[in-house]
C-alpha cells in the first residue's frame, strides 16, 4: 500500500478505502467511496458530469481532485489478423502503446487447462460464444532494462506509469472491444519491467481485481519480468503467487544471458531459477517461461538441452517465440526448421511446448516490439546533431 497521504494518490489509483476519508473530509457521506470508485472502474467513466448518481457538488469536488481522463487514444493500428495496437498519450506526452489481441484456439486450450474448477463452470454456463481477448499492457515509458532484442528498451527508461495510468490502458481497450469480445487475460508484458516498478504494479493488480470495481480474477492476469528477483519474491508474498509469473529467460546459461539481457550480470541464471522454485505456485497453475529463438545466439539444440535440465523439477510451460525483427537490432529469427527441432528437444524431455506466431507484426504490435518511435527519431537526431559538430570542431 502507498506510504502517500489519500489526497496525494491521482484519484483513478485510489482504492475505496482510500477515496472515503478524502470524500468524508469534503463533508461528503463515507458511502459515496465505493459509488466513486464503481463508476470509475467498473464503468470505465472519468468524467464527474456523467457520474448520475452523485450531486452536484460532489461531481465538483471529483472535478477539483483532478478526477478527468487520464489518457488520449492518440491512434489505433489494426493487423489483418485482428490485433490492434492502441498508442495511449499521458501527461508529459508520454506515448504509450498497449495490445488487442484476439485469442486463437492454441491460447484458448491453453488458458483453459489451468483454470481452476469454478472457471471452468463459469465457461460453460450459457449465452453466445464469444471471442476471447488478451490485452497486452504497459507500465513504464520505455524501459532500463536494455535487452538487446527488445525495441522498448532501447531509448531507455523516461518514466514509470502510475497506477491510474496502468488500469487507464485496460479501461480505454474495454471501449474498443467489438461486439462479439470478451477481455479475458491480461498480461503484464508491454512496455517497461513491471517489477522495477513494483508498488504502482502492485497497485494497479489490487484496483483491477477489487469486487467493486472489474473484479478480474488474479488468475487471468500475468506479470512479466526479465528475472528481477526480490521483486519476484514481493509478488509471490503479495498474492499468495495467485498472480501468473512469466520468465523472460531467453538463455539458459550466464555467458549467453549476459550477451542479450543486461541484467543477468545482477540476478544470473542460478539465482534466478531459486527464486522460481521459491514462488508460491498454486495446484494446477505453472509458471511460463518466455524464450525468444535468435538465430546463431541461443537456438542451438545443446542450448535446448540445457535448458531442459536448467527447468528440471519446475512447474513450467514454455513459449518459443521466433525473434521478431526490430530496426534497432541486427538479430534475426531462426528457419522454421531450427524452430522446430529445438521445440522437439523439449517436447520430448516432457515439457508443455508452445511456439508462437506473429500477431499484429505489420503494425509493429508483435512480441519485442512495442517501441517510443517519437523518443527514438528524437534520439537519433541528437545523435546525429553531435556527429556534426564534432566534425565541424575536427574541420
Amino acid at each position: 500500500m502507498s506510504e502517500l497521504p489519500e489526497s496525494k494518490i491521482p484519484p483513478i489509483a485510489r482504492l475505496p478505502e482510500e477515496w472515503q476519508p478524502v470524500l468524508v473530509a469534503s463533508g461528503e457521506p463515507g458511502f459515496r467511496a465505493k459509488q466513486v470508485f464503481r463508476w470509475i472502474h467498473r464503468g470505465g467513466e472519468f468524467d464527474p458530469d456523467k457520474m448520475t448518481n452523485l450531486s452536484l457538488g460532489l461531481r465538483q469536488k471529483l472535478k477539483e481532485q483532478g478526477l478527468a481522463p487520464p489518457a488520449e487514444v492518440a491512434d489505433v493500428h489494426a493487423s489483418r489478423d485482428g490485433t490492434r495496437k492502441l498508442v495511449l498519450k499521458f501527461a508529459g506526452d508520454a506515448r504509450v502503446e498497449c495490445v488487442i489481441i484476439p485469442m486463437t484456439r492454441l491460447d484458448d486450450a491453453d488458458a483453459q487447462a489451468e483454470a481452476s474448477d469454478e472457471e471452468d463452470e463459469e465457461d460453460e454456463q450459457g449465452g453466445p460464444e464469444r471471442t476471447k481477448v488478451t490485452l497486452c499492457i504497459s507500465t513504464q515509458f520505455g524501459c532500463a532494462m536494455g535487452c538487446r532484442f527488445c525495441a522498448s528498451g532501447q531509448a531507455g527508461l523516461i518514466r514509470g506509469l502510475n497506477a491510474g495510468e496502468i488500469v487507464a490502458q485496460v479501461l480505454e481497450s474495454r471501449r474498443l472491444l467489438k461486439g462479439d469480445e470478451e477481455l479475458r487475460n491480461l498480461v503484464f508484458m508491454g512496455m517497461g519491467e513491471p517489477l522495477h516498478h513494483y508498488d504502482e504494479t502492485a497497485r494497479a493488480l489490487r484496483l483491477l481485481n477489487h469486487p467493486e470495481g472489474g473484479a478480474m480474477s488474479l488468475r487471468r492476469i500475468t506479470v512479466s519480468t526479465v528475472g528481477l528477483v526480490p521483486g519476484i519474491k514481493r509478488l509471490g508474498e503479495d498474492f499468495a503467487g495467485k498472480v501468473g509469473l512469466a520468465i523472460s529467460l531467453h538463455a539458459p546459461d550466464d555467458q549467453t544471458r549476459d550477451r542479450i539481457i543486461p541484467m543477468n550480470a545482477k540476478y544470473p541464471v542460478a539465482e534466478l531459477i531459486q527464486a522460481l522454485r521459491d514462488y508460491p505456485l498454486p495446484r494446477r497453475r505453472r509458471i511460463t517461461i518466455e524464450y525468444t529463438l535468435i538465430a546463431g545466439v541461443n537456438d542451438s539444440l545443446e542450448q535446448a538441452r540445457t535448458l531442459s535440465e536448467l527447468l528440471r523439477g519446475l512447474r513450467v510451460k514454455v513459449n518459443l517465440i521466433p525473434m521478431n525483427p526490430i530496426e534497432q537490432a541486427d538479430f534475426r529469427a531462426p528457419a522454421q526448421g531450427r524452430v522446430d527441432a529445438f521445440q522437439d528437444v523439449l517436447a520430448r524431455a516432457g515439457y508443455s511446448c508452445f511456439v508462437r506466431t506473429r500477431r499484429g507484426d505489420e503494425v509493429s504490435a508483435a512480441c519485442g516490439q512495442l517501441a517510443m518511435a517519437d523518443e527514438l527519431v528524437r534520439q537519433k537526431r541528437e545523435r546525429d546533431r553531435e556527429r556534426a559538430e564534432r566534425r565541424d570542431e575536427k574541420a
